[in-house]
């Protein structure tokens, strides 16, 4: 092989590898770069009925919310958690990406959504701060909800 033809493979080889760490092929695209653009949105909220204890709750396990900034690709990792053996109905569950207008991401999430939470791996997102909120029910009918958020740069 003669050294021009070696230095065009070195150069094929090091933009293959520069295009794969860009977007791993098995990357989600959580959000799209035009939907981060747009303007911050309000934190809805919902009136709560009865004891604030006994109502499902969200845990944020990845990103930690105490990560600082990050990276993308990420693993997003959501726990449900219902009171009193209730279990989370995953038709209930509607994630909401705080912009304005509020985009409603739930559909493309879907697969990703069980009674026992959100398990994303690899969710690209592009740099920027990205805040959510998600609302769910449990099989009796309790309504929970939080927002979460996490910081990211290229």
């Amino acid at each position: 092989m003669s050294p021009r033809k070696k230095v065009t493979l070195a150069a094929v080889v090091c933009l293959a590898g520069l295009f794969a760490t860009a977007m791993p092929a098995d990357a989600f695209q959580l959000i799209t770069p035009e939907e981060a653009a747009l303007p911050a949105g309000p934190v809805p909220g919902f009136q709560l009925r009865g004891s604030p204890t006994r109502r499902p709750n969200v845990i944020v396990i990845s990103p930690p919310p105490t990560a600082g900034v990050l990276h993308s690709p990420l693993n997003l990792k959501l726990q449900f958690r219902a009171p009193g053996g209730a279990v989370i109905d995953p038709n209930s569950v509607v994630v909401t990406y705080l912009k304005e207008p509020a985009i409603d991401i739930t559909q493309r999430i879907t697969p990703f959504i069980s009674a026992d939470g959100i398990n994303i791996s690899q969710a690209d997102v592009p740099p920027g701060k990205h805040q959510f909120w998600i609302e769910l029910k449990d099989n009796d009918g309790r309504i929970g909800g939080t927002e979460f958020s996490f910081q990211v740069v290229k």
